[in-house]
C-alpha cells in the first residue's frame, strides 16, 4: 500500500488511539471520530461528533476501523452504539467511496457459554441480548463494507489493575472459571497488522493470547510476582472450560508480544512498580 493512506477511526476510545496513534507514526493520515475529540493525541485528526444524532461530513477512507463502545451496557445501550451509530459512521464513510481494508472490531462474547476449544468455524450462540446486538453489528457490517471482523477476549494492561488490585485485597472468586485475554498492545497491534498486511485478511479473526487459563491460576501467579500470600479460593472451583484458539490469526503473519498472561503482567508489574 501506497502512503500516505487516509485512515478513519469510527470510535476512538484507547483502542483506536493506540491503532490511530501507530498508522500516523508510519505516515498515514489518521482521522477520529468521536465527541469529545480534545482526548485525541496530536497526531489524530478529531471530527467531533454523536454519531448516534449529529450530522455527518462525509468520511473518505481508505483504511477503516469500528472501535465503539456503548454508553450504556444494557441491550439498548447496545443497539444505540453498535447498530444505530455505526450505521451512521458507515453511512458517513461509503459516501465518499468504499474503503481498501475495514476492520470491525467484536467480542469473544457472541459465542456464549459454549464449552472447548473455540474459534472461527464455532458456531456462535449467543447468551445475552447484548451478543445478539453483537451479531446483528457484525452482519451489518460485512453487508455494508465486506470487511473484517475481529473478535477480542478481554482486553488487560494499559491502566486497567482490576484484576492486581483484586490480588492485593486477597480476592479469588470463581477460581476454576476458564478465561481468555488479549494484552491491549498485542490487540492494537493485532488491528494495524489485519489493516495493512499485503494479502487480503479473513473475514473473521479470533483475538486472544496463546494460553486459556483459570481464574485461579492467574492470581496465583500475580500473587507470586506481587510477594503476596496466594488468595484463597472462593465460589467454584470446577473448571467451566471454554478456550479461545487464535490459530488462524497467528497463521496471518501476526506475532504477539505478550504470548501469555505471564509476560503481559509481569511487564505491567514491571511497569507500574
Amino acid at each position: 500500500m501506497t502512503l500516505p493512506l487516509r485512515v478513519v477511526l469510527i470510535g476512538a476510545g484507547d483502542l483506536g488511539i493506540r491503532v490511530g496513534t501507530a498508522l500516523a507514526d508510519a505516515g498515514h493520515h489518521v482521522t477520529g471520530v468521536r465527541r469529545t475529540v480534545s482526548a485525541l493525541p496530536e497526531q489524530i485528526c478529531g471530527v467531533s461528533a454523536d454519531l448516534a444524532t449529529d450530522d455527518l461530513p462525509d468520511l473518505p477512507a481508505d483504511l477503516l476501523l469500528v472501535a465503539l463502545a456503548p454508553d450504556q451496557r444494557d441491550e439498548s445501550g447496545y443497539r444505540h452504539t453498535y447498530v444505530e451509530a455505526m450505521r451512521r459512521g458507515l453511512d458517513a464513510v461509503l459516501r465518499a467511496g468504499t474503503p481498501q481494508r475495514a476492520v470491525l472490531i467484536s467480542s469473544t462474547s457472541v459465542y456464549g457459554d459454549l464449552p472447548g476449544d473455540l474459534d472461527e468455524d464455532s458456531e456462535p450462540a449467543p447468551a445475552t441480548g447484548r451478543a445478539e446486538v453483537l451479531l446483528e453489528a457484525e452482519r451489518l457490517f460485512r453487508d455494508m463494507t465486506k470487511g473484517t471482523v475481529l473478535r477480542l477476549s478481554g482486553l488487560y494492561g494499559g491502566t486497567s489493575t482490576r484484576m492486581i488490585d483484586g490480588v492485593r485485597r486477597g480476592e479469588n472468586p470463581d477460581p476454576g472459571r476458564w478465561t481468555n485475554r488479549m494484552h491491549r498492545d498485542d490487540a492494537s497491534a493485532a488491528i494495524v497488522h489485519l489493516l495493512t498486511r499485503d494479502a487480503d485478511p479473513e473475514p473473521l479473526y479470533v483475538g486472544t493470547d496463546d494460553e486459556p487459563s483459570t481464574a485461579g491460576a492467574v492470581r496465583d501467579f500475580l500473587a507470586d510476582e506481587l510477594g503476596l500470600p496466594r488468595p484463597a479460593p472462593s465460589g467454584s472451583t470446577e473448571p467451566s472450560v471454554r478456550r479461545m484458539i487464535n490459530t488462524r490469526l497467528r497463521e496471518s503473519g501476526f506475532h504477539l508480544q505478550y504470548p501469555t498472561f505471564r509476560e503481559g503482567y509481569r511487564a505491567q508489574l514491571e511497569r507500574d512498580s
